[in-house]
């Protein structure tokens, strides 16, 4: 899957702690001179990002606001700051005119990030929300979401810049917002639900909280908000600043972010009336989505090409309306991306562009479209594409220092794994790597799509290790093994076959296994020296990997663990139902045959490879269970926890510590390489205790 995995339910942030960073830069202010040089970590968490940061996330929307007239493009940059541990941000119009610059109207704000709804309670994970800005009808006026204070609030900027002023009240976070037909008022959608579950948290407290479903240990002794709750939506007269109830018209304008983050199927209406979309093919929810048109009348026609069917991220009908342009994930394993032309009469489909790089957030402006493109060396990009030649054209490069950065070889290895599932990754070789040299080599997971960061989560920094001297397999993670099942009606059906006798486990374990081996026998790594990490699912196939196979030599995650007493204890009583409805045991159960494939605390007399845990604090309960284990075993295990975290760790001083630690662990336990960094002294004191003493069991 590469969409999020739970339904976003509401915008919000966590307080930036800090000063704001200094944003000069915000906008790339020249590309640097002189001779190419290393990559940094600061290069990789300081990138300029537009729309969300993670290329293998199907964006809902696209962050390109093309402006009424066509004529320029609105969109919001985002870029982490470590001196500061802020973000700048900024609104930025760009003319879509040859060699236009691109002009901030507005700079300011802090991180909004996402929350969601998962098993009935809000959920904060840390990662960036996607913010799309809104042309007034006029196109004098951008509006866009904007947090300061702790609040998301609507602002508007005048196009030219030099005025932007907030529109929404600062008493709740606004969560989605558009302009009145005549551009006079500006909508937008709050949730004051969540504001009024906090206030009568605080006053059960008062007597105790009853443990129920609400709770959710690891993230808190205490009760959290359950949704979604339903919006309330209002409308703010920009003349007089008036704010009251918006009429049911006015509501049927906004769509919430109930309605962006749940719908896999997409569609557009070209001028004349006519429909495109998209459908699931068959009766499975895993089933490819299909290519449909139909006329202003309502007969509608199933296209019945091949390539109209599978992962279609994107349609667009053409200017006159004659066609429709789609761009669909295709190739082996979805690893490429290919644009189509559709007729309307019928016609079978042309494929005007077919690349590896990554295509996404494409938004029509006239005769082309506006796209953000990026490959495993090219941070994102805006182009402009040619629907009817493929063309692209550069307009805009938001870190054009990244020409001056060496940055190593990138070569794309495909193989099929035991279930005869398609997988490929891409194998990174530091620069000027000498053809047959044997490298340590690192895994990071669990997608590897456009510009190669630190994996899913960022937590792993490729360019970085090979930086250093690594070889570097960025793993693309297969379609799941319950994709082969074509009896599954339902996701709770996939689930369970997803985790009967640990079947996906097993199938992401053996295309993992294939990779490494494909990389070893190019000569690329050294099959003694092979280290792997993970966030999520890719820390899940991490614990996995390190249980059933003998592959890895050192391993890094960001979060664990799925232990008997642990999954069913930290992680509330309605985790604990939901697993329990996938076949998991109760905690009052003992069942180490279900356990012994899958669990660190199971195996932990077994398991001498050196891990490393970086966990934020929201999720480190979940880690004690196997840690105490393997510390009772002697094991090399060290974990490291960092405050006022989630799943994606958002602050940049923990995302740089992260970076730098993971590969001052790797140089330890495969190089025999001691970091110089005086701040790493107490970590390899600790870590020469953790050699001795597993040295000493063995």
């Amino acid at each position: 899957m590469r969409s999020w995995s739970f339904a976003l339910a509401l915008a919000a942030a966590v307080p930036i702690p800090h000063a704001h960073a200094a944003c000069d830069d915000v906008l790339p202010l020249a590309r640097p001179a002189g001779p190419a040089r290393a990559v940094t970590a600061e290069d990789l968490i300081e990138l300029r990002d537009i729309g969300q940061p993670d290329a293998s996330i199907v964006l809902p929307e696209s962050p390109l606001a093309v402006s009424p007239d066509g004529r320029s493009v609105a969109f919001v940059i985002n870029r982490a700051d470590v001196a500061s541990n802020g973000y700048c941000r900024a609104l930025v119009v760009l003319d879509l005119v040859p060699g236009a610059a691109p002009r901030a109207i507005d700079v300011g704000g802090e991180l909004i990030t996402a929350t969601g709804v998962r098993r009935g309670v809000l959920e904060r994970g840390g990662f960036p929300e996607l913010i799309v800005p809104a042309w007034s009808p006029d196109g004098e006026w951008v509006a866009y979401l904007r947090r300061d204070n702790g609040v998301t609030r609507v602002w508007r900027a005048r196009r030219s810049g030099g005025e932007a002023v907030p529109v929404s009240r600062p008493d709740a976070d606004a969560e989605s917002f558009a302009w009145s037909e005549d551009g006079t008022r500006l909508l937008y959608a709050t949730r004051p639900g969540y504001a009024e579950q906090r206030q009568a948290i605080a006053r059960e407290g008062q007597s105790g909280w009853s443990y129920d479903a609400r709770f959710v240990p690891n993230w808190g002794m205490r009760p959290q908000e359950t949704g979604p709750v339903p919006p309330a939506f209002f409308a703010a007269e920009l003349a007089t600043g008036t704010i009251t109830p918006a009429s049911e018209a006015e509501q049927a304008r906004l769509r919430t972010t109930d309605a962006r983050y749940t719908d896999r199927s997409t569609g557009a209406v070209s001028n004349s009336g006519w429909r495109a979309g998209t459908a699931l093919s068959g009766p499975s929810p895993l089933s490819p989505l299909q290519l449909w048109t139909a006329s202003p009348d309502g007969a509608r026609r199933n296209c019945e090409a091949a390539t109209c069917r599978g992962s279609i991220t994107g349609l667009w009908w053409s200017p006159d309306g004659r066609a429709v342009w789609f761009l669909r994930r295709e190739g082996w394993a979805n690893g490429e991306m290919g644009l189509y032309r559709l007729a309307r009469d019928g016609a079978a489909p042309r494929r005007v562009l077919a690349t590896q790089d990554m295509l996404q957030g494409c938004a029509p402006a006239g005769a082309k479209l506006l796209c953000l493109r990026e490959n495993a060396t090219t941070p994102r990009r805006l182009a402009s594409i040619d629907p009817d030649t493929g063309r692209s054209t550069l307009l805009f490069d938001p870190n054009p220092e990244f020409a001056n950065i060496r940055l190593g070889s990138v070569t794309r290895l495909k193989w099929k794994n035991a279930l005869g599932l398609e997988a490929w990754g891409d194998l990174v070789l530091p620069p000027g790597h000498v053809p047959g040299t044997k490298l340590p080599m690192v895994v990071v997971q669990y997608h590897s799509d456009g510009f190669l960061r630190g994996g899913t989560g960022d937590d792993y920094p490729i360019h970085l290790f090979a930086a250093r001297g690594y070889a570097v397999l960025s793993f693309e993670r297969p379609a799941m093994a319950a994709s082969l099942d074509a009896s599954i009606r339902t996701y709770d059906e996939a689930n369970a076959a997803n985790s009967r006798n640990w079947a996906d486990r097993r199938n992401l374990l053996s295309a993992l296994e294939t990779g490494v081996r494909e990389a070893i026998a190019i000569g690329a790594a050294d099959p003694a020296r092979i280290g792997i990490t993970g966030l999520s699912d890719g820390a899940t196939t991490t614990r996995f990997a390190l249980i059933n196979s003998d592959l890895f030599a050192a391993a890094a995650i960001s979060t664990c663990c799925m232990d008997p007493h642990t999954v069913m204890t930290y992680g509330g009583t309605a985790w604990a139902d939901s697993l329990r409805s996938e076949g998991y045991p109760p905690a009052t159960r003992s069942d180490p045959d279900f356990w012994r494939p899958f669990s660190t605390a199971v195996n932990a007399e077994r398991m001498h490879v050196p891990l490393l845990m970086q966990l934020a604090d929201s999720e480190a309960l979940l880690a004690l269970e196997s840690f105490t284990a393997l510390r009772e075993h002697g094991q090399p295990v060290d974990v490291y926890v960092f405050p006022d975290e989630y799943h994606y760790k958002w602050q940049p001083v923990h995302r740089r510590a992260v970076y730098l630690r993971s590969v001052d662990w790797f140089d330890y336990w495969l190089r025999g390489l001691r970091s110089r960094d005086p701040a790493r002294a107490p970590d390899l004191e600790r870590w020469d205790r953790l050699r001795a003493q597993a040295g000493v069991r063995r």
